[in-house]
């Protein structure tokens, strides 16, 4: 028997390719396939970029004040603040208030205790609003001094929760121009002190003075620091124009506080035109956190929060 090799034909077989025609027959094969994927790619549909999500006009936080008649009926622990915030109300931003945890300023474990909530829920703790540690534009330089030492825990808390903002007052006495550079002069001084902190020092309309949209506004050019802001309150004016007074503080502005008190049949708040004033707010540029702080007595706490939240959703739709 002749022994067959691999390399030579048997009888009546297909002869074997020569090099030029496995070059030949690659080159077709890469050319069908390129074609074949060209036509792929040109099948697909082009992405429409009105289909990609545009970000939300402003986003949505909770004050905890808006729950202080829970909190205080001891109903609600603070620690569990922020799962509340997530879990009843699908909101994913927080906003402290000191009352609630006023021994804890110095508290490092209890304060990583809070921030691993939150961390844990996927909540941002966003300011902490202060009150109760004295005047930072009392007349008295020593009281005024002690203001601001009283102030600077919360500061360093703040840090430690990965907050933004202290919220603080502008209390004071005096002309109307003593309590602006008294005022001033306490707000600047915590501002260096928190600067290094990386914490802002925001003054919210609360009462005397500061319920003067114009007045704080020029408190806060005569402080003169880029930590100091305002964080404009829709209520809390009373004598004075809401509408004005936003529009006075909104450009110096690094928080929204969404006040409600009762709302009308139609889901409206009676005493604010929310329309009107978030349209004030959008104006001045502000993409930031709007937060709720029902504070009436009508509804529950809980009905007021989530009126509260579908009249911020349907007016920030009806913008979009």
């Amino acid at each position: 028997m002749t022994p067959t090799y691999a390399c030579r034909p048997t009888p009546g077989a297909t002869p074997a390719p020569t090099a030029h025609d496995i070059t030949r027959r690659r080159a077709l094969q890469l050319a069908v396939l390129g074609l074949a994927a060209g036509a792929s790619a040109c099948a697909k549909p082009k992405r429409n970029p009105s289909a990609v999500e545009a970000a939300p006009l402003f986003s949505i936080s909770l004050a905890e004040w808006s729950l202080h008649r829970t909190i205080r009926a001891g109903q609600l622990d603070h620690l569990d603040f922020p799962r509340t915030t997530k879990k009843i109300y699908g909101i994913d931003a927080v906003e402290y208030v000191n009352q609630f945890f006023r021994d804890k300023a110095r508290d490092s474990r209890y304060l990583a205790q809070l921030k691993k909530r939150c961390d844990d829920l996927g909540v941002r703790s966003l300011l902490i609003m202060i009150d109760g540690e004295g005047d930072l534009g009392h007349p008295n330089p020593g009281e005024r001094t002690r203001a601001v030492e009283n102030h600077c825990p919360w500061v360093t808390a703040a840090a430690a929760l990965g907050c933004h903002s202290i919220r603080v007052n502008a209390a004071s006495s005096g002309t109307r121009e003593e309590q602006m550079k008294l005022a001033a002069d306490g707000l600047r001084r915590l501002c260096e002190f928190a600067d290094p902190h990386g914490i802002n020092v925001i003054v919210e309309n609360h009462g005397g003075l500061s319920s003067h949209g114009d007045w704080l506004a020029a408190v806060i050019r005569l402080v003169d620091h880029p930590r100091c802001g305002t964080l404009p309150d829709f209520g809390n004016f009373y004598e004075y124009d809401r509408y004005q007074g936003v529009a006075d503080m909104m450009p110096f502005a690094k928080g929204v506080s969404a006040k409600s008190h009762d709302f009308d049949e139609q889901g409206n708040e009676i005493h604010t035109d929310y329309r009107r004033m978030l349209k004030i707010v959008l104006s001045a540029g502000y993409r930031g956190h709007i937060g709720i702080e029902y504070e009436g007595e009508r509804l529950s706490e809980q009905d007021g929060i989530r009126r509260t939240k579908a009249l911020l959703e349907k007016v920030r739709a009806e913008f979009t």
